[in-house]
């Protein structure tokens, strides 16, 4: 009778935990613009993370050197977050010089990452018609680097220099993502550098207003280390009234999935999971996110990965690289 007592007792308290773990988890996820890759990624994939019983609340339009500072105090459970955003938190610089060295490395160090992925294009764009050729043309001028305090100052100014445009030379304007294409169209800057997937909708429907000419870089040129970019290609013709008659060279920006060091085991596994194994079919679903399954997990990625992440990535063949663990 005993026996009889306790089994229905196990047998009822292992059916319990199996409906609590099936039960959904809620998390709240930040990402910048929805134009953006960084902004497109996290939305299609929350339709996939939804299946694995994780409800995204996801907010857009972030600027994610603020995010990375909900991840470190644990207000916010997951962002994008660019690499060197992470470092320059490490090191209390940048964004953060403010807090100094001692807090900003105390704060990095709750602070994550699940997997990498590559970003957007940095699109820098004129009007055909305003006599901006080059970027060294846009000396005296007015120039958009991003929104205040964002990761983006430094890598478009990088982006300029690299164009032969020095930074003392223009006037940098800073805005929030959201706004500066339209303050672009009344004549707040001359050149309106913005993060797109090459062949967005948002860049052609500007060309059809009018011409457009996007300024390139030299052909091979490598972005300076720790600003998170790698080399990237803006062909011809891409856009229906471009000027360029050849292509032209940027920057793409690397990225990777941040959470705090107290999210569970099984939670980060389950995300990662679900990025590596749908990102593929989220290239299917938008051709704008046909890139992401040709770059390695690992590309972009400055903070210590989680555990979690780390079991996903051992059981399924992936070499983690030590300086990650």
């Amino acid at each position: 009778m005993f026996k009889k007592a306790l089994g229905k007792t196990i047998l009822a308290a292992s059916i319990g935990l199996s409906a609590m773990s099936a039960q959904a988890v809620d998390i709240s996820m930040e990402a910048a613009t929805a134009q953006s890759v960084v902004g497109l990624m996290p939305q299609t994939m929350a339709s996939y993370l939804s299946k694995a019983d994780v409800n995204v609340q996801l907010a857009m339009g972030q600027t994610l050197t603020k995010s990375l500072l909900k991840i470190a105090n644990g207000s916010l459970d997951s962002s994008v977050i660019p690499p060197g955003a992470y470092l320059a938190l490490k090191a209390g610089k940048g964004p953060y010089a403010k807090m100094g060295a001692e807090k900003g490395a105390e704060m990095a160090s709750s602070v994550r990452a699940l997997y990498g992925f590559p970003g957007s294009t940095y699109h820098a764009i004129t009007w055909a018609d305003n006599g901006i050729n080059e970027w060294k043309d846009a000396a005296g001028k007015r120039v958009y680097i991003g929104p205040p305090a964002g990761a983006a100052n430094a890598q478009i100014t990088s982006l300029a220099a690299a164009g032969g445009l020095e930074k003392d030379t223009y006037e940098g304007i800073k805005a929030p993502w959201g706004a500066a294409a339209q303050a672009f169209q009344d004549g707040q800057f001359d050149v309106y550098v913005g993060s797109f997937p090459v062949g967005s909708q948002v860049v052609a429907e500007l060309s059809l207003k009018r011409p457009i000419r996007i300024l390139g870089i030299p052909e091979g040129t490598l972005p300076k280390k720790g600003l998170g970019m790698e080399p990237a290609n803006i062909p011809a013709g891409t856009y229906p009234d471009q000027a360029n008659t050849s292509d032209s060279s940027s920057f793409l920006t690397l990225m990777f999935m941040g959470v705090n060091a107290s999210m569970s085991d099984d939670l980060a596994y389950t995300m990662t999971k679900v990025y590596m194994e749908t990102r593929e079919q989220m290239g299917k679903d938008n051709r704008l996110l046909n890139h992401l399954s040709k770059y390695s997990p690992f590309v972009g990625v400055t903070a210590p990965l989680h555990p979690g992440a780390i079991k996903y990535f051992e059981e399924n063949g992936f070499t983690v690289p030590a300086d990650l663990k």
